[in-house]
């Protein structure tokens, strides 16, 4: 009787994972309640065995790059484990990609945000998926581009292969941006594009990064005669041959091992101007915003997952004579790690709406989203980390083997603090967007002070922030500090007009008033934790737990 198994937690599967408070209540108070029955139908889907073992396989099986066939001929393709094509084919079809573009309904991209979400069993695949949705309001500088390419990227098909973009069913986009001189300082950028009597530029030159090189076409930034530009250039030619874009290697990265990125080499690569020559960091911009707000989304998907997977670990595993989940200092961490993933849900989902009511012409939305989002990129992205690894160590020795999955989770948490800008260059944007359009200050300050006289705490920390911008004299070396307050406020007011009174009461005493230590688990005396942990527990569907 030396492998009998007691005492172990059963796993985690079964369970619909967008069945959860703070995303169904903001989904309908940001106006997409009409879409909640496809966001729990992906939502069941993501808290299946298969689901999940998809996950698994698309990470164990990482995509190989083919340079050559067996004849000698270039090639450049990248080869996928199945897995990673059904992960794919669930996003596409589901609307995750560029279809909310297309959608009339007030609310589409709340919703698509909320799937985005929820469908969280892969991080990998999401960079395709997010370029995607990103491309559309950088391509629209270009209508004629955008008539032929945009509806394309809005069909929910996953037609994968590499052929002439515009005979295929539908698209999917990717970004070139960084090279190896240069990284966020895009404008050190070395590829030139060279102008074409047809229209065309020809593109030479070295991208360091280059994710989701399968993609049909890309958003790339090139040296054009009049300066910096953004072209869109595909994988294969319209007369199906492919376009010279050689891929040199995948890069062996720390997580988001499912996604292939690459260095891409143009060798006088066929390409089409996209917005005009010398604006190609506005023309972009669009782009990398979009992509930041997933950034954002991403972080408060796998901080939920953190802590779920935390708190079902505790329900059922017992030590020292009782449940994990019905002791003390185990409810303290957990409740700690619900208040964090629900303040940084409450907030991605606000900018989701400002996303939207923005694509619909709200201009005091764009500046809400203008600011809003760049400090929640800076801010939420930073918690992800220390959160993830926090929710690994509820589990024990258990939780740092490869099979409860969160070593992966562990791994992929740092990505979204780098991608598209990292800590300092997010909380450099910051400072830059409030020089150049004060009114965005304005409209935050006019959002964070809808609830005013809620909470005393709330207020304090609001009149901290407002006297911390006065002075210049040092606000760029304290930016990561006005960043984080200002974040910190945000989500204060978010949690105290919107959220439960037991999650708002813990952050108003912990993030915002000071009572709270320099970890997880800190939660002073006086918090309501049963609640807030029981928020963060999966709903029926799941094993049941063992303890109260």
């Amino acid at each position: 009787m030396t492998h009998e198994v007691f005492n172990q937690v059963p796993p985690l599967a079964g369970h619909d994972v967008a069945d959860e408070a703070v995303l169904l209540d903001g989904l309908e108070r940001e106006g997409a309640g009409w879409a909640e029955a496809e966001v729990r139908e992906l939502g069941r889907l993501a808290g299946t065995e298969r689901a999940q073992e998809w996950g698994r396989l698309a990470n164990e099986h990482p995509p190989v790059l083919r340079t050559h066939d067996r004849h000698g001929n270039r090639i450049d393709e990248v080869e996928f484990h199945p897995a990673w094509h059904e992960l794919m084919n669930v996003a596409v079809t589901h609307g995750l990609h560029g279809s909310a573009w297309a959608d009339s309904r007030p609310g589409a991209h709340v919703a698509r945000a909320a799937k985005f979400y929820a469908w969280r069993v892969d991080a990998g695949h999401g960079c395709p998926i997010s370029m995607t949705y990103a491309a559309v309001p950088a391509l629209r500088q270009s209508p004629g581009l955008a008539a032929q390419y945009e509806p394309l990227l809005a069909v929910r098909e996953y037609d994968h292969g590499l052929r002439a973009p515009l005979t295929k069913n539908a698209l999917l986009a990717g970004m070139s941006m960084t090279e190896k001189q240069g990284g966020s300082d895009v404008r050190a950028n070395t590829t030139q594009a060279a102008p074409q009597p047809d229209g065309t530029y020809r593109l030479t030159g070295h991208k360091w990064f280059t994710s989701a090189p399968m993609c049909d076409v890309f958003l790339t930034l090139a040296q054009a005669p009049g300066g910096l530009t953004c072209f869109l250039v595909p994988r294969v030619l319209p007369d199906g041959e492919l376009n010279p874009l050689r891929l040199m290697r995948l890069k062996d990265k720390l997580g988001n091992r499912s996604n292939a990125s690459s260095e891409v080499e143009y060798h006088d690569a066929v390409a089409w101007r996209v917005g005009d020559e010398g604006r190609g960091v506005r023309t972009i911009i669009e782009m990398v915003n979009m992509t930041r707000l997933d950034c954002v989304i991403g972080a408060a998907a796998g901080m939920r997952q953190g802590v779920t997977t935390a708190v079902h670990h505790a329900a059922h595993r017992k030590a020292f004579g009782a449940y994990l989940i019905d002791q003390p200092l185990m409810r303290n961490v957990l409740a700690d790690l619900a208040v964090e993933s629900e303040a940084a849900t409450i907030t991605m989902l606000r900018l989701a709406g400002a996303t939207d009511r923005s694509a619909r012409g709200d201009e005091a939305e764009s500046a809400f989203k203008r600011l809003g989002l760049a400090i929640s990129k800076y801010w939420i992205t930073k918690r992800w980390p220390a959160h993830a690894a926090e929710a690994l160590e509820c589990l024990g020795g258990n939780g740092y083997v490869e099979e409860s999955g969160m070593p992966r989770l562990f791994r992929e948490s740092p990505l979204n603090s780098i991608w598209e800008g990292s800590g300092n260059v997010a909380a450099l944007d910051v400072l830059r967007a409030m020089a150049k359009e004060p009114q965005t200050v304005e409209v935050l300050f006019a959002e964070i002070e809808r609830a005013s006289g809620a909470d005393a705490r709330l207020d304090a920390a609001v009149r901290e922030v407002k006297t911390s911008l006065g002075d210049l004299a040092t606000i760029e070396l304290r930016a990561r500090r006005v960043v984080e307050r200002l974040a910190l406020a945000l989500q204060g007011s978010l949690l105290v007009r919107h959220g439960h009174p037991a999650v708002a009461d813990a952050f108003c005493a912990t993030r915002l008033a000071g009572d709270w230590g320099s970890a997880f688990g800190t939660l002073p005396p006086g918090v309501d934790l049963a609640p807030i942990i029981e928020r963060a527990t999966p709903k029926p569907g799941a094993a049941q737990a063992g303890g109260t």
